[in-house]
Order: structure tokens, then C-alpha cells, then sequence
């Protein structure tokens, strides 16, 4: 026979009952409520949820997590004493959610038994491990020059419109087959922007191993504010099962606008660019949960995308020199090489991985150790050397012919991420001087048939590539031979 306590345990519920004070617009004002404490979760009588921000002496503010429009003074609040905890689950991966892990896909519930901290503590330095393996991105800009670990915090930076978006796509459309989670958050950003991401997803079949998180401009302020978090919080939960993760915030400068709202609604003192002084802190808890975990919590890995818009090239705005310090590099996306046609427009210039090449495949460390300063020395030359075509050394030629190669081959479609055992093939091409010559047409021709040939002769190049990631004195010698054969047989002189 039960207890009484037992049989009237759920019948009873404890919980704090305040009043609605004022509504301005997103934000709410309310006594009543001397219990609850910061990131607490209430929930008013039409059933909205919204979340403690703040206090003054006998008043609780509190940001409405949905349509503000229902709520009017004098209504009630409920306080039930928890945190924001919201549900997660294998069964999100290919499904569309919002800020409150609720579909928005038209395909049914998501049932989850589990939920995880929305706002938690980053795991500490001992809970961490050197990051060790490489992201392959697709892109041969980062992958050889500005190489990016599992575990990295990489900014993207630039002004609108120069194809930030399109390299974190180009990153998510390149983890096909390799087992990494990927998420991607759209903060603020117009609703037909999402819909062309996703179906750039659904064309490429990437919608099987990516998350969708948005918190775009039609949704209220306080789920575009949640929607990063909650990101976060899901690629945690993949995080601690020992899975690798990626995610993609797009983009941090809205999430600064709709803080910066949530802050003077508040009526807290506005400082630069009438931002509020603890935006430095709400991005920096976000970017430091990114890290790779010792295997006793797991051993997972969680690499993050933040992209930030900038105008007209300016990097020394508040949130942009924010972001920069609490990251681990940064990729300056540039209007004037958007516009001359090279793409990625990825400054090498003004673009670092903290990293460097530790993470790097042995392989590719060898082979792109120069690139980068081959390439600049081209640009400088160019520059020098544009108002003559007379009277310049065989040196100067040969680095001339050496960067335009260089340029034809890390120019990419977007959308079309390279293995990185391709890339190798490109590199080693470049390094015995085989793309010097070539015209556009011929250097597209290899580019989109060089792995297929070099696989009708050496099958077994990708596994061991892939196993070892070096490249040994006895397959460099077959690669270079069959690459040789490759241009006399496929790519005739024009």
C-alpha cells in the first residue's frame, strides 16, 4: 500500500506567483517574485516561457521567449524555481528546430527522455587535450595555408556579401562520410536566406548529419538571442557522447543587435557603439564551451564557425575586435578580391590559424610549406610589375607563372568542397612546376579529372593516403610519374 505522501506527491506543486508590472515590447517587468534568480525559466498564464535577465530592488525583468503581444499588466507569473533545460536527442540530427528545440520542419514531434543546460560552465583546461586532428573544410585555401584543428574557434570575417556563408557550407557539405556532427545557427538573418541554405543541404544530402537552429529575423528577440545557446547546447550533448561537432554561428553581429536591444530595454547603461559592457562576456562564455575533451569525458570535439559582418572593411569595431581576441584566428574575407573574380576572397595577408600546422596531415604540412609566401611574393610582384611587360629577370617570370598557377588552382565553386586527397594531387602538381603553363581551360580540365585518372592507376592511393597521411618516397615517385602521364595524355596542347 502507498504512503499518503506518496499518493498526493503529484498532486501538489510548488511555485511562486508574481504579477505582470509592465510590457515593453519584448521585455516584462514584474514584482512579486523574490525567490527567482538569473537564467531562471517562468512561464506566464497564456503559457509563454521567458527568462530572468536581471533585477532591481523590487522589481524582476525578464525577457519574453516568444510573442509579447498576449501579455498585459496585472497578468500572472509563474516561478517553479528551474533553469533553462531544454531537450536533446540523437533524433535532432536532419530536423529544422527553433531556439526552444521546437520543429519547425512539418515532420512531427521529436521525443526525447533527456535535456541539458542551455547556459553552463566551458569544461576547464584539465578537462581538455591539445587539439591534434584536422577539420578538412574543402576548401584548399585553409586546408594547405590556413589549416583548421577539430576543437578551433575560427572566425569569419568581412563585409556583406563576400561569401562568408558559402565556406562554412562548403566546410558542413565536406564532413559527408567522416562522422562529424554538424550544426548550423542563423541568427537574424532574412527567412529566404535559410531556405536557399537548406536547400543547398537537401540537394547535397547533407541534411542526414546537420542540425538546423534558427532564429531568424521574423522570430522574437529573445529566441534569436537564445538561438547560438542553444546550438551550443546541443553540440555539447554530441560533444560528451565522444562525437566530433561543428558548428556554425551565422552571424554574431546580428546576435550583438538583438543584445544590444535586450540591454537598452533593460535601461542599462549603453558604453561603445551603444553596446552594453557585458557583450564582451555573453560571446566569450559561448566561444569558450569550443574544445576537444580528454577520453574520460569522452573525447569529443566541438569546432566553431562565428561569422561577423563588418562595413567597408573595418576590423576595429567593438564586436569585431572582441571576437577576434577570443578566438583562435581569424579568415578576412576581402570586397576587392570578391570582385576581381577570386573566390574564396580569403586575404592571406590579414588571415591566421593560432593554430598553425599541428593539426595538419604530414602529407599536406610537406607540400604547402611554401605556398603561402609564394603567393604573397606573386601579389607584390604583380603590383610592382603592372605597368611593365618588358625587361623583367627569369626569376621574376618564373614567380609570375608560379602565382598564377597557385591562383587558378584555389580558386572554387562554391558549393563544391576538394578531398583533401585531391588537394594533395594539386600540390604535388604545383610543386614539379606542371601548372606553370597551363591555360584556364586546361588547368579546370585537371582539376576536375586528376583524382579519377590517378585512381585508374593507383587504386589503393586514397586508403593509404587516408590511413598513414603521408605520402612515402616510393608513392610520391608513382604519384609524380602517373601526374606526368596525366598531362601528356589528358590535357593536349592548346
Amino acid at each position: 500500500m502507498k504512503r499518503v505522501e506518496d499518493r498526493f506527491e503529484s498532486k501538489f506543486e510548488i511555485r511562486e506567483i508574481g504579477r505582470v508590472a509592465s510590457v515593453r515590447k519584448f521585455i516584462v517587468i514584474a514584482t512579486g517574485l523574490p525567490s527567482c534568480m538569473n537564467g531562471q525559466i517562468v512561464e506566464f498564464a497564456s503559457n509563454i516561457q521567458g527568462l530572468v535577465m536581471g533585477f532591481t530592488e523590487d522589481k524582476v525583468q525578464i525577457l519574453v521567449l516568444g510573442d509579447a503581444s498576449s501579455i498585459r499588466a496585472g497578468d500572472e507569473i509563474y516561478n517553479r524555481g528551474k533553469s533553462l533545460n531544454l531537450p536533446v536527442s540523437d533524433d535532432f540530427i536532419g530536423r529544422v528546430i527553433n531556439a526552444l528545440c521546437q520543429p519547425q520542419d512539418c515532420r512531427g514531434p521529436v521525443y526525447t527522455d533527456k535535456t541539458f543546460p542551455v547556459f553552463r560552465v566551458a569544461p576547464g583546461v584539465m578537462e581538455r587535450v591539445p587539439v591534434k586532428e584536422t577539420l578538412e573544410t574543402g576548401t584548399l585555401i585553409l586546408d594547405s595555408i590556413i589549416p583548421i584543428a577539430k576543437g578551433q574557434r575560427q572566425l569569419l570575417i568581412g563585409d556583406r556579401l563576400t561569401g562568408k556563408t558559402t565556406v562554412a557550407m562548403d566546410a558542413i557539405l565536406n564532413q559527408k562520410g567522416k562522422d562529424v556532427i554538424c550544426i548550423y545557427c542563423c541568427i537574424g538573418k532574412p527567412y529566404s536566406s535559410l531556405v536557399k541554405i537548406l536547400d543547398v543541404l537537401k540537394e547535397k544530402d547533407a541534411l542526414e548529419y546537420t542540425i538546423i537552429v534558427t532564429g531568424v529575423a521574423s522570430v522574437s528577440t529573445g529566441e534569436q538571442y537564445l538561438a547560438p545557446y542553444t546550438a551550443c547546447m546541443l553540440g555539447e550533448y554530441f560533444m560528451y557522447k565522444g562525437k566530433d561537432v561543428y558548428v556554425v554561428f551565422d552571424d554574431l553581429t546580428k546576435h550583438s543587435w538583438v543584445y544590444r536591444q535586450i540591454s537598452l530595454l533593460l535601461e542599462r547603461a549603453p558604453g561603445r557603439e551603444a553596446y552594453p559592457g557585458d557583450i564582451f562576456y555573453i560571446h566569450s562564455q559561448l566561444m569558450e564551451r569550443a574544445g576537444y575533451l580528454k577520453p574520460e569525458l569522452g573525447g569529443g570535439s566541438m569546432t566553431f564557425f562565428p561569422i561577423v559582418e563588418i562595413l567597408q572593411g573595418d576590423v576595429t569595431g567593438y564586436i569585431p575586435t572582441n571576437l577576434i581576441s577570443m578566438t583562435d584566428g581569424q579568415l578576412y574575407f576581402s570586397t576587392d578580391l570578391f570582385n576581381k573574380g577570386f573566390k574564396p576572397a580569403i586575404d592571406f595577408g590579414l588571415s591566421v590559424s593560432r593554430i598553425g600546422n599541428k593539426a595538419q596531415w604530414p602529407a599536406m604540412k610537406d607540400l604547402s610549406k611554401s605556398l603561402r609566401l609564394d603567393y604573397l611574393q606573386y601579389r607584390e610582384l604583380v603590383q610592382m610589375t603592372q605597368l611593365r611587360t618588358t625587361g623583367l629577370s627569369k626569376e621574376a617570370e618564373q614567380k609570375l607563372k608560379r602565382g598564377e598557377a597557385i591562383n587558378k588552382l584555389i580558386i572554387q565553386d562554391k558549393n563544391k568542397p576538394v578531398a583533401i586527397e585531391k588537394q594533395i594531387l594539386y600540390l604535388i602538381a604545383l610543386n614539379l612546376g606542371m601548372l606553370d603553363n597551363l591555360s584556364i581551360s586546361q588547368a579546370k580540365t585537371f582539376k576536375s579529372n586528376v583524382l579519377q585518372y590517378v585512381l585508374k592507376k593507383l587504386p589503393s592511393y586514397t586508403k593509404e593516403l587516408r590511413d598513414t597521411m603521408e605520402i612515402t618516397d616510393e608513392m610520391r615517385q608513382k604519384l609524380e610519374t602517373t601526374l606526368k602521364d596525366f598531362v601528356k595524355d589528358i590535357l593536349k596542347p592548346e
